[in-house]
């Protein structure tokens, strides 16, 4: 599970009433467009899931304590905390319904970005199973069980309707780490993130212990390119010999 937390996200515990136990969960979506854009750039769905705080902060009508979900899930495959565990929902319609079931929503919309990514079911699906192991039932339902709305959306409510399987493209973190992750962020974090121990015989190994795998790139280059000019040098000046040795010969001939 890649869980982003409240405090990751710079935001306080969160003021929503408490609901230690429910009777499972239901499934939301955005109701809104939703830029296809959130799945190529995931800082993009960071912002969109604050700005839904800030939203819901802002509807004075609501009156909402806190953002309305328990947790969100993006293209990515990134659950990310919102009212979180053991907190009544928002979202569901009324009070009744908010004290029946949690909510996840997926950060997909009513247009552009509509179809939920197996990414993101597989983190709703994270989503279900953490708050099933913190007082949830077993219940899963869409937001329109139960309140007259399109929500969660046709592409997730037929996947709620199936019985929210995991993806089995993918799988959880337990059996693939890099579910969810794009190719340049697993670049990234090969190239810049992973840190191994630097050389021993590296001049500044007692302040600069670890080196990321692009620094041991660059210097094997810085090498290569060292020994490349050595050799160059060298057979440089062996040509130079060689023709001082030649020149010499010469004389010594002429001397004779």
């Amino acid at each position: 599970m890649k869980l982003i937390t409240r405090a990751q996200l710079g935001w306080p515990a969160s003021a929503a009433p408490s609901q230690p136990t429910t009777n499972g969960v239901k499934i939301h979506y955005e109701g809104t467009p939703v830029s296809t854009r959130l799945a190529v750039d995931h800082a993009l769905c960071i912002e969109q899931w604050k700005n839904i705080r800030a939203s819901h902060l802002a509807n004075k009508a609501e009156n909402y304590s806190d953002v309305a979900y328990n947790y969100a899930a993006c293209p990515h495959g990134y659950l990310l905390e919102g009212r979180g565990l053991g907190k009544r929902t928002g979202a569901n319609g009324n009070q009744a319904l908010n004290r029946a079931h949690y909510a996840i929503v997926g950060l997909v919309g009513s247009s552009g970005l509509t179809e939920p990514t197996d990414a993101m079911l597989s983190a709703i699906r994270d989503g279900i199973d953490l708050l099933r192991k913190n007082g949830a039932g077993n219940e899963i339902k869409g937001h329109r069980d139960g309140y007259a709305t399109a929500c969660p959306g046709g592409p997730l409510y037929a996947w709620v309707q199936k019985g929210a399987p995991r993806p089995a493209t993918s799988t959880s973190e337990e059996d693939n780490p890099m579910a969810g992750y794009s190719k340049n962020e697993i670049g990234d974090a090969v190239l810049y993130r992973d840190h191994i121990e630097a050389p021993a015989d590296d001049p500044n190994v007692k302040t600069n212990k670890f080196w990321s795998l692009a620094s041991y790139v660059r210097s094997i280059y810085n090498a290569a390119n060292t020994v490349r000019r050595e050799q160059r040098e060298t057979a440089a000046k062996v040509d130079r010999l060689t023709a001082a040795v030649a020149e010499l010969a010469a004389l010594v001939k002429k001397g004779a």
